[in-house]
């Protein structure tokens, strides 16, 4: 029972993990029809400028809001490399264009800090909490409470604030929203910056659990897709349910089965999900006239 306990604590701390991730990438494909296959690097990209920050002796805290604040010239850096100059281009060549950025960051990202990986300190520290008998990192705790905040307060965001309701109308339909008067490059830059945020947010709660390298964004954007594609392609509802399951999936099978195809899991889950259900948990069927 105190296993099962720990392995659920796991399993829903990365879930939350995923679940950002997810939706960060679900924001940006409602918004414009484009699958950034980049993000994973983004979520890399926020845990090392912590790391940077706390080399230069800043304190934790003002190290993770550097991480954080550093995403808002970067998601509208992004949005004008990936997106803005190539919108007419052909959807294929916005995606190749996402595909060509994440290596360059990877790459960048060895040149500046290297592969050796690097270890960033715990939020709340690394005595275990015993609970009902098992040992719970802090770490945990604070990336289950973090994540659960973050989607109150995005629920919130879009439902009952002007701007929120601007965000969620462009990415209904973009042309109608312009006749509306909506500053729709506006707000498709301001989905940027949020699923950047989003990102940096989730590489820096996972950071402490896991090794900051330049290649942790791939592992974790993998996962991230596997989530979007068990919930249903653009659905947040889905985004976040398949982040749970991804990450509970992930923990109990290296739990229970084998830590060494831990990362498979999930994938093999995704697989039999869309074999009974194609369009995932919460996709909609689409039909065509033929």
């Amino acid at each position: 029972m105190e296993t099962a306990l720990q392995l659920l604590f796991n399993g829903l701390s990365m879930g939350a993990v995923y679940a950002l991730i997810a939706l960060g990438v679900v924001l940006i494909i409602n918004a414009i029809d484009l699958v950034n296959f980049a993000h994973g690097e983004v979520v890399m990209l926020g845990a090392f400028v912590v790391i940077t920050s706390l080399s230069v002796s800043l304190p934790l805290p003002l190290a993770i809001i550097s991480g954080i604040v550093f995403m808002v010239p970067f998601g509208f850096l992004f949005h004008r490399i990936a997106y803005h100059r190539l919108r007419h281009m052909p959807g294929h060549t916005v995606v190749v264009c996402t595909i060509g950025i994440s290596l360059f960051l990877r790459n960048v990202a060895l040149l500046i800090w290297g592969a050796t990986p690097f270890v960033m300190p715990p939020v709340a520290g690394n005595v275990p909490i015993n609970f009902l008998g098992a040992a719970i990192m802090p770490q945990f705790i604070v990336i289950i409470i973090v994540a659960t905040v973050l989607i109150a307060a995005q629920h919130y965001f879009f439902k009952s604030t002007m701007l929120g309701k601007k965000m969620q109308a462009t990415a209904q339909d973009s042309e109608a929203a312009t006749l509306m008067g909506i500053k729709v490059n506006r707000m498709t830059i301001v989905t940027f910056i949020y699923a950047s945020m989003l990102a940096a947010i989730a590489g820096i709660l996972a950071a402490p659990i896991t090794f900051v390298e330049p290649f942790m964004g791939q592992t974790v954007g993998l996962k991230a897709f596997c989530a979007i594609i068990i919930g249903g392609f653009g659905s947040i509802p889905g985004a976040l349910v398949g982040g749970l399951i991804v990450g509970l999936v992930e923990i109990f099978a290296a739990g229970y089965i084998s830590s060494a195809y831990r990362d498979a899991f999930p994938f093999l889950v995704m697989f039999i999900i869309l074999m009974v259900k194609p369009e995932g948990l919460f996709g909609q069927k689409i039909g065509e006239k033929v």
